[in-house]
């Protein structure tokens, strides 16, 4: 039998992790994989908590973003905090390349790849920061 290979099999859970999504402005999810193929956490991008969703009341933009969105690298990464679930070594599986803000986030919290799908607005500073920090990132592209 010839298997997809992990990184194609997470990616694609990835993206199903992504119709979640609560705004449409990108439907983007998130994987946090350790070191023994397991899946940590997922993530994808929606409201805060309790709060009304973009797809039922519309957005709250501000210098073309929609704040009321928290990210889906930040949603896996605060479930982990929340129960008390180390990232550390960990490699993230995300739908779009992630933000500044996440790729920060993702570097202080131990991430030790970043696998992305689309490339969506990369940052430059994002990618000096990986750079610096010796954190490979590589595209890996799935059919829908």
């Amino acid at each position: 039998m010839n298997r997809k290979p992990w990184e194609v099999y997470f990616m694609e859970i990835a993206k199903k992790v992504a119709t979640r999504s609560t705004c449409d402005r990108a439907f983007v999810g998130c994987l946090l994989v350790n070191n023994d193929n397991r899946i940590v956490s997922t993530g994808y991008n929606g409201s805060i908590k309790g709060n009304a969703h973009c797809d039922d009341i519309g957005h709250t933009m501000r210098d073309g973003h929609c704040i009321a969105t928290i990210h889906a690298e930040m949603n896996a990464l605060l479930y982990c905090a929340r129960e008390g679930i180390s990232v550390d070594g960990c490699a993230a599986y995300v739908t779009h390349f992630p933000c500044l803000n996440c790729t920060k986030s993702l570097i202080q919290a131990g991430i030790t790849k970043i696998y992305y799908n689309e490339g969506y607005r990369i940052d430059d500073y994002a990618l000096e920061l990986l750079a610096k920090n010796n954190i490979p990132i590589e595209q890996i592209e799935v059919d829908e």
